[in-house]
C-alpha cells in the first residue's frame, strides 16, 4: 500500500476518533429515506378571497377525512376526481338589480348551470308569491334579490333534510384535515365547516348573513351548496334513494361533470331518486320481477320539470317525464332539459296547473340563463282551436326550425299545442 494510500486511512481513523457518532447519524439518514413520510405536505391554499373564508371561531363541525372522501364518492364514484374550473367558478350571480331581468341569474354552460337553473325556479316561485304580476319579477331590488336567493337555497336544503333539519357547509381560512394518500386535495373541500340547523328559519338567516360566500365570484357558491345539499340529505340517505342504474350524481361528459337526474331530483323533491316516473318499478318489460327495484318520483315538487332531446328522438331513447309529480308541480314554474342545456319556463297565471279552462290559451315565459338573453320570451299557448302539426308546412330544411326544441319540451306537458313566439325568434 502506498504512502498516500496510508495518508487517507489515518485521517478517515483520526476523523471518525473525533466524531463517533457519525457513522450512526449516516446509518439513521438512510434508514430515514427508505421509509415513507408519516404526514402529507399540505399545498397551499386555492385563491378564494379571504372575505368569502369565514373564521373557525364561528362554531359549527370541521369537515372529517371520512366525510370529504363520502362526498367525493358519491359525486364522482372515486376520491380522486375533483371539480374543474368551469365549475369552481359558478357562482348564484343575479343580473342588475331593478332591471327588465333583476329576477334572473346569470348562468354559462356547463354542468353547473342545472344546479342554478333549479335554484332560478325557486327564486321566480319565491318572487311570485306575493304578487303574480311580471313586475314581481323586474323590479326586485339587490337586497331583495340576496333575500330571494337566501330563501331559494334554504328551501332545497330543508327539502333535503326531509324538512326535519338542514346542513350549511362554508369554507375557513385554514385546513380542517389532512386528507389520506389515495385522495386528490382541491385544496377547499378540505377547509369545509359544517353548520347544522333544526328550523328553516334559522337555516335561511344563517345564508342571508353569509350570502356572499355562494353569490361573488371566487366563493365556488355552486359547488359550497351542492356540499349542504348532500350533508342536509346526508350521504347514507342518498345511497337509499339510488338504485342500480346511478351510484353517484355526476357523471362525465365532453369533458365536464354533469348532473345526472338523481341529482336533478334530489334538487326538486328533496330526494336522489333515479327515474322520471312516479313511484317504484319492481317489474321488468317481461314482467318478471327486477333484482333492484328503480327508484322513481314519490312527492310532487314545489317546482316542476320538462325534458326533451332531439339527439335522443333521433335515436329512438327519449326517456319520457312520465311522473305527474314533475310535470305537474306545485306551482306553474318549471326546470327544462332541452337538449342537455338547462333553462326556466314559467307562468304567471297562478291557477294554470289547477283550473283546465286556463289551459286552453295561456302565456309562458322563458329565460336560459345566458347572457346573450337581454329579455325574457313570451311564448302564447294554444291547446284547443287546433293542433300544432296543421301549421308546419315545409317538410325540409333545419329540424330545429320547422320543430324549435322548446316548443317541443312545452308538447311533452300539452300534447299537441300551438305555439306563438310573439315575434321572437325561437331559441333555448
Amino acid at each position: 500500500m502506498t504512502d498516500l494510500g496510508l495518508g487517507y486511512i489515518e485521517l478517515l481513523q483520526q476523523e471518525v476518533k473525533k466524531n463517533p457518532d457519525r457513522l450512526l447519524d449516516v446509518g439513521r439518514e438512510e434508514q430515514q429515506e427508505e421509509l415513507p413520510p408519516r404526514s402529507r405536505t399540505l399545498p397551499s391554499l386555492c385563491s378564494i378571497p379571504q372575505r368569502l373564508a369565514i373564521s373557525a371561531g364561528l362554531g359549527g363541525t370541521p369537515v372529517t377525512p371520512n366525510l370529504t372522501e363520502s362526498l367525493r364518492r358519491i359525486l364522482f364514484g372515486r376520491t380522486f376526481h375533483v371539480f374543474n374550473y368551469e365549475w369552481r367558478k359558478s357562482c348564484f350571480q343575479f343580473r342588475e338589480p331593478d332591471s327588465q331581468l333583476s329576477y334572473a341569474l346569470r348562468a354559462d354552460r356547463g354542468g353547473a348551470r342545472a344546479v342554478q337553473m333549479v335554484i332560478q325556479a325557486r327564486i321566480i316561485k319565491h318572487l311570485l308569491s306575493d304578487s303574480w304580476t311580471l313586475h314581481s319579477l323586474t323590479d326586485v331590488s339587490h337586497r331583495e334579490q340576496e333575500r330571494a336567493l337566501a330563501a331559494s337555497l334554504s328551501d332545497s336544503l330543508w327539502l333535503a333534510g326531509q324538512e326535519e333539519s338542514a346542513t350549511v357547509t362554508l369554507v375557513t381560512e385554514d385546513y380542517c384535515i389532512t386528507p389520506h394518500l389515495d385522495y386528490k386535495l382541491d385544496t377547499f373541500t378540505e377547509r369545509l365547516q359544517l353548520f347544522t340547523f333544526d328550523t328553516k328559519d334559522a337555516v335561511r338567516e344563517f345564508i342571508l348573513d353569509h350570502i356572499q360566500c355562494f353569490k361573488e365570484e371566487g366563493g365556488h357558491g355552486v359547488i359550497l351548496f351542492l356540499y349542504s345539499l348532500i350533508c342536509s340529505r346526508s350521504v347514507e340517505r342518498l345511497k337509499e334513494d339510488l338504485d342500480s342504474t346511478t351510484a353517484h350524481l355526476l357523471h362525465l361528459s365532453l369533458g365536464n361533470f354533469v348532473c345526472r337526474q338523481a341529482l336533478l331530483n334530489l334538487l326538486l323533491t328533496g330526494r336522489a331518486s333515479p327515474q322520471v316516473f312516479n313511484g317504484k318499478l319492481c317489474f321488468g318489460e317481461d314482467g318478471l320481477p327486477l333484482e333492484c327495484p328503480l327508484q322513481g318520483v314519490l312527492t310532487r315538487s314545489d317546482v316542476g320539470y320538462l325534458h326533451w332531446s332531439r339527439e335522443q328522438v333521433d335515436r329512438g331513447k327519449l326517456p319520457q317525464v312520465e311522473s305527474h309529480m314533475l310535470k305537474t308541480p306545485c306551482v306553474p314554474v318549471w326546470v327544462c332539459c332541452i337538449n342537455s342545456s338547462h333553462s326556466v319556463l314559467f307562468s304567471l297565471t297562478r291557477s294554470l296547473l289547477s283550473d283546465w279552462r286556463t289551459e286552453h290559451q295561456f302565456q309562458l315565459y322563458y329565460y336560459n340563463g345566458q347572457s346573450s338573453q337581454s329579455a325574457t320570451a313570451r311564448l302564447t299557448i294554444d291547446t284547443h282551436s287546433h293542433h300544432w302539426e296543421a301549421l308546419s308546412t315545409d317538410p325540409g330544411g333545419d329540424p330545429e326550425k320547422r320543430f324549435p326544441s322548446l316548443e317541443m319540451a312545452i308538447r311533452t306537458k300539452w300534447d299537441g299545442a300551438a305555439i306563438d313566439w310573439n315575434g321572437t325568434s325561437p331559441f333555448y
